[in-house]
């Protein structure tokens, strides 16, 4: 039989094996996240349109909060996540325009 404490610190290492890997998995999601953005932005450039699109990233928050609500997260941290992805990504964007 295992102590408590032996116990305990086998657990954390299996919650933070999984947290890494979950990280890895962010990571490399919003890498691929922000190739395509980079091809809209191309794409946006080439076609003289804006790099914000207003309406798209209101409904992007709405979704967001929606699909956070049913995951259990924070809808205010997700809001301020995809804030801060959508405000990269335009800046992303206007350098695509020069």
């Amino acid at each position: 039989m295992t102590d408590p404490v032996t116990r305990a610190e086998e657990l954390l290492r299996e919650h933070r094996d999984s947290i890494d890997r979950l990280d890895a998995i962010l990571v490399y999601t919003l890498g691929e996240r922000f190739k395509q953005t980079q091809a809209v932005g191309k794409l946006k450039a080439s076609h003289d349109l804006p790099p914000s699109d207003p309406a798209r990233e209101a409904r992007q928050i709405a979704r967001l909060e929606d699909l956070a609500n049913k995951a259990d997260l924070d809808p205010e941290f997700a809001k301020k996540f995809l804030n801060f992805i959508i405000a990269e990504v335009i800046q992303h964007h206007k350098q695509h325009q020069t």
